[in-house]
């Protein structure tokens, strides 16, 4: 079955480029098109997509708040960002509501339509721009994922833990990761929560940040 997925942005025709470019592929289809944050959260409800588009300025309720609403429903949808360089903010509010991707509005066709399929299976999509900027943004802030004790909770990472964090720094799947590690899924949910809960952290695309903020990802896994 195709990817079912819904675009979120106040622009007619972003929204009308962006449908074109994804219904070129085999296995993505657009279900519906949103104009702001009210209209997608009502949306969702009626058209269940399992990837959402999500522009982060909008009226009416903005892309951060539409997140954190349908991030809260009882079968979630996965947020994937498309922002621009001035969205610092809503970008790391948005990371902290718990998307699960963020790629820039002028990627190329292939880096959004492959950014569906993979935050699809459950892995996290950052193009390296945006995750230099969140980065950035994290020393300026303090954010919770860099912080000067890091490295002792690193190191106190199994292994197994190491290899796993690494491996959703590369944007895998539980189940890409277990075959990569010839691992159960079981074990590898395993340990992304005992990551997770070792350095305080909300999501997975926050492990991915920290991996490469680390130089795990960098590596491409120990």
């Amino acid at each position: 079955m195709p990817i079912r997925v819904m675009i979120v942005d106040d622009q007619v025709l972003i929204r009308s480029g962006l449908r074109t470019v994804l219904e070129r592929t085999d296995d993505i289809t657009v279900v519906a098109e949103a104009g702001d944050g009210a209209e997608a959260v009502s949306l969702v409800r009626e058209h269940h997509p399992e990837v959402v588009l999500m522009d982060l300025h909008m009226p009416r309720i903005d892309g951060v708040d539409a997140t954190r609403q349908l991030l809260r429903m009882e079968d979630p949808p996965r947020v994937l960002v498309l922002t621009t360089f001035n969205s610092d903010d809503h970008v790391m509010q948005a990371l902290a509501a718990g998307a699960s991707g963020f790629l820039l509005k002028d990627a190329r066709t292939e880096e959004i339509a492959s950014g569906v399929r993979t935050v699809a299976s459950g892995g996290t999509a950052l193009s390296f721009p945006v995750m230099t900027r969140l980065l950035e943004k994290a020393r300026s802030t303090g954010s919770q994922f860099y912080h000067p004790g890091i490295q002792e909770k690193l190191d106190s990472l199994s292994d197994s833990e190491r290899r796993v964090l690494a491996l959703v720094g590369e944007g895998l799947t539980n189940q890409q990761i277990a075959d990569r590690l010839h691992l159960s899924v079981t074990s590898v949910k395993t340990y992304v929560s005992r990551v997770l809960t070792r350095f305080d952290l909300g999501n997975r695309t926050q492990a991915a940040l920290l991996a490469y903020e680390v130089g795990l990802a960098q590596q491409g896994g120990l």
